[in-house]
C-alpha cells in the first residue's frame, strides 16, 4: 500500500508539470484576455442584429474554441521565435522554450497543429471569422514578432493590429456586415488602448528591454517622450470613446469617463511619483479599463435582448 501511495503523487506531479509546460507555451493568460475581447464583439453582434444567444450557440462555441486555438498557436510561435530575448528578461527567462522543455520541433508542432485546427473550427463558424483569425495570427507572428519588434520603436503600433482582431472574429462569427459603427468602435478603442498599456510595461521593464536589445519606445526615445506620447493616445482614446454612442449612449459616456480618468491619472501621477511608480499605476488602470468596458458591453448586449 505504501508503495502504491508513493507512486501516485509522482505520476500526478509529472502530469501537472507537463500540463503547465504546455499552458506556459501557449500563454493561457493571453488566451483568456483575448477571449473576453472576442466575446464582447460576438455579444455586440447578437444585440445589433437582434438574434438570440441560443439560436447561435453552435457558432458561439466554435468561435470560442477556434479563437483559443489560434491565439494559443500565436503564443507558441512567439515563444519559440523570441527565446533568445526571453532568456535575458527576468519575467520570461523560465518559459519552456527558454529552458529547453519545449524545443523547436515540438514548438512548431504545437503552433502548426493549433493554428490549422483553429482555422478549421473558425471556418465552421464563419469563413470571415476564419479570415480574421488568420490575419490576427499573421500580423502577430510576421510583421510584429519576426520584424518590427526587433527593428523599430513602432513595434507596439504594429502589434496593436493583431491585438484588435479578436472582437472582429466574434462579430464575424455572427454576421458578415462589417459596415456597422458598433464593431469599429471597439476595434479602434483596442488599437489606441494598447499603446499606453504596453508603454507602461516597457517602462516597468526598461532595463530588461535594454539588455535584450528590444527597441521599445521608452528605451530609444526616453521616458519623458513616452509620457507625452502616452497622453496623446489617451486623448485620442477619450475622443474615440464617443463612437460607442451607436451602441448605447450610457456605454459611450462610461467609456469617455474611464478614458478621461486614465488621462487625469497620467497627468497627475507623473508629477508626483517616479517613472516606475507612474508606469505601474498606468498598467493597473489599463487592465481595469479594458476589463470593465468589455464586461459592460457583454452584460448590456445580453440583458438588452432578454428585456
Amino acid at each position: 500500500m505504501n508503495t502504491i501511495n508513493n507512486q501516485e503523487p509522482n505520476h500526478a506531479v509529472g502530469y501537472n508539470s507537463l500540463t503547465k509546460v504546455f499552458f506556459d507555451t501557449i500563454k493561457t493568460g493571453i488566451i483568456k484576455s483575448n477571449l473576453i475581447a472576442m466575446f464582447a464583439g460576438l455579444c455586440m453582434a447578437l444585440y445589433v442584429f437582434d438574434t438570440s444567444f441560443m439560436d447561435n450557440i453552435t457558432k458561439i462555441c466554435l468561435a470560442l474554441l477556434g479563437s483559443s486555438l489560434v491565439i494559443g498557436s500565436a503564443g507558441a510561435f512567439n515563444n519559440l521565435y523570441d527565446r533568445d530575448i526571453d532568456a535575458i528578461m527576468e519575467r520570461t527567462k523560465n518559459r519552456p522554450t527558454v529552458t529547453g522543455q519545449v524545443d523547436t520541433p515540438i514548438g512548431l508542432t504545437i503552433g502548426i497543429l493549433m493554428s490549422l485546427s483553429g482555422f478549421i473550427v473558425l471556418y465552421a463558424a464563419s469563413p470571415l471569422a476564419a479570415l480574421f483569425g488568420f490575419l490576427g495570427l499573421f500580423f502577430y507572428v510576421v510583421p510584429y514578432t519576426m520584424w518590427t519588434k526587433r527593428t523599430t520603436v513602432y513595434n507596439t503600433e504594429v502589434g496593436s493590429i493583431s491585438g484588435a482582431v479578436p472582437p472582429l472574429i466574434g462579430w464575424a462569427a455572427i454576421s458578415s456586415d462589417m459596415l456597422r459603427m458598433e464593431i469599429w468602435a471597439i476595434v479602434i478603442m483596442m488599437l489606441l488602448w494598447q499603446m499606453p498599456h504596453f508603454y507602461a510595461i516597457a517602462i516597468r521593464r526598461l532595463d530588461e528591454y535594454k539588455a535584450a536589445g528590444v527597441p521599445m519606445y521608452p528605451v530609444i526615445r526616453g521616458i519623458r517622450r513616452t509620457y507625452h506620447r502616452t497622453n496623446v493616445y489617451l486623448v485620442l482614446l477619450v475622443l474615440s470613446s464617443l463612437l460607442f454612442w451607436s451602441l448605447n449612449p450610457y456605454i459611450a459616456a462610461l467609456a469617455v469617463l474611464m478614458s478621461l480618468g486614465w488621462l487625469i491619472l497620467s497627468l497627475a501621477s507623473y508629477r508626483e511619483t517616479d517613472p516606475a511608480s507612474w508606469a505601474k499605476k498606468m498598467f493597473i488602470f489599463s487592465l481595469n479599463h479594458l476589463t470593465l468596458l468589455f464586461l459592460v458591453v457583454i452584460i448590456f448586449s445580453v440583458v438588452a435582448q432578454i428585456l
